[in-house]
C-alpha cells in the first residue's frame, strides 16, 4: 500500500473491511519516514558486500554523533523517527502543552490582545473537552485529528465560517510543531471534513447595506449635523461611504497619507479589552498598506479638515475613535425609528456600489484590503431601491430579449 493514499480513501477502505486499523498505521508510519528521509542531515548509505547494514549518522544537539544501523532502510528509518521524537521531547509534549507555547509565541508576533483572547475562548470551547487535549502529540495523526475535527462540527453544529476560524488555532499550532520539529509531517494537511456545515442563508441587502435613498437621507443628516457643530465626525462617516475603510483604519488616518488621488492606509486603531482602552498601531488588520482611490466628492469632504493635526479626525484635540463613529450612526437610526446598521455596513455599501457601477470584483478586494476574493464577494449586496432595480431589470429583459 501505498504512503500517499488519502485519509478520505483509508476511511473507505476500513469501512470496507479492506484495511484494518494496523495498515492504517503502516501506512502512516511509510509517510514519517518518507518525511524523515527529506530532512535528516546526513547521507544514508545502503547495505552493500562490505557492510551489511544500512547505516547513517545521528546528532542530537550538543552531543557527539552517533552511527545507526538498520538491517533494512526500513528498519534504520524507524529507528531514525524514533530518535528525533525523543530529541524533541515527544515523549511529554501533551496536546494541550502544545497549545500553551504556541500561544506564547503568538504572543510575541501580535499586537492583538483580542486575538489571543479569542484563541482562548476557542480552545477552551472545542479542545479543551477533546480527547486530543490531553493526548500526547506522538499519538496524535491524521486518523485521531480528522475523527476529532468531525465530532467538534457535527457536536457544536458549526457553519463552515465557524469552523475555519476555530481550524485556525490547528493550523497555527501543527505549522509551529513542524518548524520546531516536534513533528516532522503535519496530521493536519490531509483531513477531509465531509460532514455536514449547518447552513447559513445570505442576509439580504436590506440590512447589510444603506440603499440609494437611504443613503440620502443619511447624508442630508450628517451634513447637517456639521454645520451646526463643526464636529469631524459627520465628516469622517460621510467620507468612508467614498473609502469603504474598516473603521479602525478611518480613525487612524493623518493628513500625510493623502497622495494625490490616493489615500495610503498603512495604520489602525486596536482595542485592549482587558485594560479597556484603544490605540493605534502602525499596521492593518492584515499587515499589508494600501492605496484607496480618492473621488473627487471625497476629496472635497477632505478640504474641510484641519491638515495640521496630527490626525484627520479629532475632536477638542483628541483623536476620535471608533466608537465615536458607530454613535454617530445609532443616534440617526434612533431619531429616524429605524434599526441601526453597523460601521461595517458602510463598508458593505462602498464595495456593493462599486459592484452595481461595473467595477471589477478584484479591483474592489483591493480597494478592500481583502485577501481572498471569496470575502470580498461574501460583501457584495444589492444597494439600489426596489424601484431601480425593477427598472434595471425591464430594461435588460426588454426589447432586446426575444421572446
Amino acid at each position: 500500500m501505498k504512503s500517499n493514499v488519502s485519509m478520505q480513501q483509508l476511511q473507505e477502505l476500513l469501512q470496507c473491511g479492506i484495511l484494518d486499523t494496523c495498515n492504517v498505521r503502516d501506512i502512516i508510519m511509510a509517510s514519517r519516514r518518507t518525511n524523515i528521509k527529506k530532512l535528516h542531515a546526513y547521507s544514508i548509505t545502503p547495505a552493500n558486500a562490505h557492510n551489511k547494514y544500512w547505516t547513517t549518522y545521528f546528532k542530537n544537539g550538543n552531543e557527539a554523533r552517533k552511527l545507526i544501523r538498520g538491517k533494512t532502510e526500513e528498519e534504520l528509518l524507524d529507528k531514525l523517527v524514533k530518535l528525533y521524537e525523543e530529541s524533541a521531547n515527544l515523549d511529554n509534549l501533551t496536546f494541550n502543552r502544545l497549545f500553551d507555547e504556541w500561544l506564547e509565541y503568538k504572543k510575541a508576533i501580535t499586537n492583538s490582545t483580542n486575538t489571543i483572547k479569542r484563541h482562548r475562548q476557542h480552545y477552551a470551547k472545542y479542545f479543551e473537552p477533546s480527547k486530543m487535549h490531553c493526548m500526547k502529540l506522538s499519538e496524535i495523526d491524521t486518523f485521531v485529528l480528522e475523527m476529532e475535527c468531525k465530532r467538534i462540527v457535527k457536536e457544536f453544529n458549526l457553519t463552515r465560517k465557524a469552523w475555519v476560524n476555530a481550524k485556525t488555532i490547528l493550523i497555527g499550532m501543527f505549522d509551529y510543531a513542524k518548524r520546531k520539529k516536534y513533528i516532522f509531517d503535519n496530521p493536519l494537511s490531509d483531513v477531509k471534513i465531509t460532514v455536514r456545515y449547518k447552513q447559513v442563508v445570505k442576509k439580504s441587502g436590506n440590512t447589510q447595506t444603506y440603499n440609494t435613498d437611504e443613503l440620502e437621507v443619511l447624508n442630508h443628516y450628517l451634513d447637517t449635523m456639521y454645520q451646526e457643530s463643526n464636529d469631524s465626525v459627520y465628516i469622517a462617516v460621510r467620507l468612508n461611504f467614498f473609502l469603504g475603510l474598516r473603521v479602525g483604519e478611518l480613525v487612524a488616518l493623518k493628513p500625510e497619507d493623502i497622495m494625490g488621488n490616493q489615500l495610503h492606509v498603512v495604520r489602525e486603531e486596536v482595542r485592549d479589552q482587558e485594560a479597556n482602552r484603544t490605540y493605534v498601531v502602525e499596521h492593518t488588520k492584515t499587515n499589508r498598506d494600501r492605496f484607496v482611490v480618492l473621488v473627487p466628492q471625497a476629496k472635497k469632504l477632505l478640504e474641510k479638515l484641519d491638515m495640521h493635526s496630527t490626525y484627520l479626525f479629532e475632536r477638542d484635540g483628541e483623536r476620535l475613535t471608533a466608537r465615536q463613529i458607530a454613535y454617530v450612526l445609532e443616534k440617526y437610526a434612533e431619531r429616524q425609528g429605524v434599526g441601526t446598521k453597523s460601521t461595517h455596513k458602510m463598508r458593505k455599501t462602498y464595495a456593493s456600489r462599486l459592484n452595481a457601477a461595473g467595477v471589477p470584483i478584484d479591483a474592489i478586494r483591493e480597494q478592500l484590503g481583502h485577501s481572498e476574493l471569496s470575502t470580498t464577494l461574501s460583501y457584495i449586496y444589492n444597494p439600489l431601491t426596489e424601484d431601480a432595480t425593477y427598472s434595471l431589470i425591464s430594461n435588460a429583459l426588454g426589447d432586446k430579449m426575444p421572446v
